[in-house]
């Protein structure tokens, strides 16, 4: 799997971002085009590079300081027909979907630990969905609030903050959490009142749901399954694996958790509110564990296996010794 990398570098620093290029394992279809940048100003120079390539290629780009003074973007190749996209597959180690491009996991995880309205509706839909199945008793339903969940974003980036030493980044995806279950646990509660006025359920509506009576009562299983879905799911991220994120979705309790903690507290039933609160917060505490050990792996085993590259000025100097 290759990236496209557009890069607008200013004219004094282009021939050390080709030199670079040209040294560089992974590298491929370089095309150079003098002054054709405008807004930054500078040359235009695209080229494809393997996603095991990719972080030397970029932190190098950076290096030079082309993110500060031009511009670096990167995107996805669908489909390269080509043979010398194929030799620099073979030129570097390991396989795509087992390396991971830091910057463009950095760029993913912000965007979706963002409080937004899509992320706000998304959780209060899969709330309801989950409490809707708590009161009917519906497996079916709680699974589709689960799929529904949008929660994982900010468990992954708060993973990734944690890996980067980045307490802005943590805070952010936490603030997004609290935000979003109390606003999801406060708008659920609140249909749940409604119902109750309208008779329609009460206190003795949970009485005998033997097969949702999980939810309330966490154990050494659920943060076992918490950590093996936080695992799961930051390895279908880097991965590009989206389908088995869905896994992630439903294996752990935490949409579950808050709506049942939203039914409880309506039907004035405390204790099971208490024991759907720690429900979700062992999920979500299990997942970020699992995430940011998962990540530390990879780090190490790209740190010791991934590529170098020689900085130009270096290159330069080491030909003319020989």
């Amino acid at each position: 799997m290759l990236l496209h990398l557009r890069v607008i570098a200013p004219p004094a620093r282009t021939p050390d971002v080709l030199r670079m290029l040209t040294g560089a394992a992974g590298v491929t279809n370089v095309i150079e085009l003098p002054g054709a940048g405008r807004r930054p100003e500078g040359d235009l120079v695209m080229f494809e590079v393997t996603r095991e390539g990719a972080n030397a290629v970029i932190e190098h780009l950076k290096e030079l300081g082309i993110a500060e003074d031009g511009s670096i973007a990167a995107e996805r190749v669908d489909l390269s027909l080509s043979r010398v996209a194929d030799e620099a597959e073979e030129q570097v180690p390991g396989a795509p979907d087992d390396a991971v491009v830091w910057d463009e996991l950095a760029a993913q995880v912000s965007d979706d630990c963002r409080v937004t309205w899509a992320f706000l509706t998304f959780l209060v839909i899969a709330t309801l969905l989950a409490a809707i199945g708590v009161i009917l008793p519906s497996l079916i339903v709680i699974v589709g609030g689960m799929v529904l969940g949008p929660e994982f974003g900010p468990v992954a980036a708060m993973s990734f903050g944690l890996l980067r030493r980045d307490g802005r980044l943590v805070v952010t995806a936490m603030r997004a959490l609290v935000i979003g279950f109390l606003v999801a646990i406060t708008f659920t509660w609140a249909c749940a009142v409604l119902l109750e006025l309208l008779g329609w359920i009460g206190p003795q509506t949970l009485n005998g749901h033997d097969e949702v009576d999980f939810i309330v009562k966490p154990d050494r299983w659920s943060f076992i399954v918490a950590l093996l879905a936080g695992a799961a799911g930051v390895l279908s991220i880097t991965a590009g694996k989206s389908s088995a994120i869905i896994g992630v979705f439903i294996s752990v309790t935490t949409v579950p958790a808050a709506g049942y903690a939203a039914v409880a507290a309506a039907t004035r039933r405390w204790d099971e509110v208490t024991g759907s609160v720690a429900q979700l917060s062992v999920n979500i505490t299990g997942m970020v564990i699992a995430g940011l050990v998962t990540l530390l792996v990879q780090r190490l085993v790209w740190s010791r296996y991934g590529l170098r590259i020689t900085p130009p000025a270096a290159r330069r100097r080491r030909d003319s010794s020989v």
